[in-house]
């Protein structure tokens, strides 16, 4: 593939991870109204939510095996186009007030981000093995980006009062005309391990996969990172709104300073990669991921928990992106391991927020946020999983080569 045609790849693959964010963030900024028009309690909304979680862990558990089938092209095709269509659905159920229509929206979506991501990460990874450079934290930072722009947005559709249903439709239009542009710039086959020639095919990576204990770790390290991220991305409006009595235009004002935090981790993480490797930045966000929920979860001052999501956003910035570049340079079946890790990642992501509205209810959402800690705060100890493989020296004496892994753990964007 020529310098040129990566490079249109690299930007293809940015909106690609741009889109979803626009779209999640569109729906979580109007979660307030959308309660309101439902007329829906706390456990009511983690049931709408349910929708997400079904349509999230089919998308999921399917993706692997349609990518090894197809390749990772029709995947994200099939995954972006119903997003697009959820936007318009879930805008159609809250104009008819409808809970079942707002589900089947979420339903749509949950597919189609699930399916499609995981595909999304597994060429972000090839273009990680083809360039030698870092690519994925910059890859998901477009998709803090794309929530950062959707939030504004839908803070200035609440404040106005615009209404929900023409918000989201806007958002599935704009989001169609960035996907028919990014299409062209992936290649074919990419990913595509089962169908191609029988003799060489691989025909089940998954048990070999499985039985990598390093690759579990980090696979623990992305489901808690990744539940970190989801949690804000579901619930982190109604925790303002509910838990802080924060306005809803205020509540959603502190998401979009959570995501903008994702957005300023991602896009500047690379300098302290570069420098300290990629366990040392884990273990740093984990930390600071844990005490901005900590602060959110037990202070009573609404500006000093609006302050410690940013410590939050910050810290769940670079866990799911990191790990999937581990994943991707721990060994052989590069496509098979990032699809795993993925995985398991987007379960946490799309899936574990919807249970903990069932929590908030009984116990309110700010004392269901101490699992989403618990489980971050392990993250810590898990860290060095995600370190660069060393090789044995080499006989010969003399300066031993960097790794192609440790130029990928450890080099800037």
């Amino acid at each position: 593939m020529t310098d040129l045609a990566t490079r249109r790849r690299r930007t293809a693959l940015f909106l690609f991870f741009l889109m979803p964010g626009l779209s999640i963030s569109s729906w979580v900024t109007r979660t307030p109204d959308i309660r309101d028009q439902l007329g829906a309690s706390t456990a009511q909304m983690g049931i709408v939510l349910f929708g997400l979680s079904v349509g999230s862990m089919l998308g999921v558990l399917s993706s692997g095996a349609l990518v090894a089938r197809f390749g990772t092209r029709p995947v994200m095709c099939a995954g972006t186009a119903l997003v697009i269509v959820s936007m318009a659905v879930i805008g159609c159920g809250a104009l008819w007030s409808s809970v079942p229509v707002v589900m089947a929206g979420l339903f749509l979506f949950g597919a189609g981000m699930g399916g499609g991501e995981v595909a999304v990460n597994i060429d972000g990874a090839e273009v990680e093995q083809i360039t030698g450079r870092t690519v994925l934290p910059t890859l998901h930072g477009f998709f803090s980006l794309g929530t950062v722009v959707g939030a504004s947005l839908g803070i200035l559709c609440t404040a106005v009062g615009f209404p929900v249903h023409w918000h989201l439709t806007a958002v599935a239009v704009v989001t169609a005309a960035m996907f028919a542009h990014a299409l062209r710039a992936i290649p074919h086959g990419v990913g595509r391990t089962r169908g191609t020639d029988p003799g060489t095919a691989e025909k089940s990576p998954r048990p070999a996969v499985l039985k990598d204990r390093r690759l579990l770790l980090i696979g623990g390290i992305v489901l808690t990172m990744a539940l970190a991220e989801g949690a804000a991305n579901d619930w982190l409006p109604l925790l303002m709104v509910d838990g802080h009595g924060m306005d809803p235009v205020l509540g959603s004002a502190v998401y979009a300073g959570f995501a903008a935090a994702m957005a300023i981790g991602r896009f500047g993480g690379g300098f302290f990669i570069n420098r300290y490797g990629r366990a040392p930045v884990v273990r740093a966000s984990a930390l600071s991921a844990a005490l901005g929920l900590a602060v959110v979860i037990f202070a009573d001052n609404p500006l000093l928990a609006g302050a410690a999501v940013l410590l939050w956003g910050l810290g769940a910035s670079l866990g799911f992106p990191l790990a999937l570049s581990a994943a991707g340079d721990s060994g052989p079946d590069s496509a098979a391991r990032v699809s795993l890790v993925a995985m398991i990642g987007y379960v946490a992501f799309l899936v574990g927020p919807p249970g903990l509205g069932f929590l908030g209810d009984h116990y309110g959402l700010r004392a269901a946020m101490t699992v989403v800690l618990v489980l971050v705060a392990v993250s810590v100890f898990l860290a060095p999983a995600v370190s660069t493989p060393r090789e044995p020296k080499p006989p010969a004496p003399g300066p031993r080569p960097a790794p192609a892994g440790e130029r990928l753990g450890r080099t800037d964007h």
